[in-house]
């Protein structure tokens, strides 16, 4: 964990900035049982589908997203969730600018 995030009251939008054509990321928390890494992903931006062997959740923090599960689509909005299941495919896209915290976790 970066030590200028230690015991800090934090403002969540505010540890990543957008840029254009960009999905940029910033790890929080690595562990061995698990990650915490947000991302702001530029309208039009995604991640392609693929799997991932644990369970990880999905909270958007600004903005909305199509987060693609198994084939099924849910547009996801800023205070909203979704928990992505293990060895699920899935897929992201951003409706518009968005940013997210996922949470992996591996045992």
């Amino acid at each position: 964990m970066p030590e200028e995030l230690k015991a800090m009251t934090l403002k969540t939008e505010d540890l990543i900035d957008y840029q254009d054509g960009a999905v940029v990321s910033r790890e929080i928390i690595r562990k061995e049982t698990g990650t915490v890494t947000i991302f702001a992903f530029d309208k039009g931006e995604g991640l392609s589908e693929h799997t991932a062997p644990f369970d990880a959740m999905v909270q958007v923090i600004d903005g909305k997203a199509e987060i693609i599960i198994s084939g099924n689509k849910n547009l996801v909005e800023a205070g909203e969730m979704i928990i992505m299941p293990a060895n699920d495919p899935h897929a992201l896209n951003a409706v518009e600018r968005f940013k997210m915290i996922l949470t992996m976790v591996r045992s």
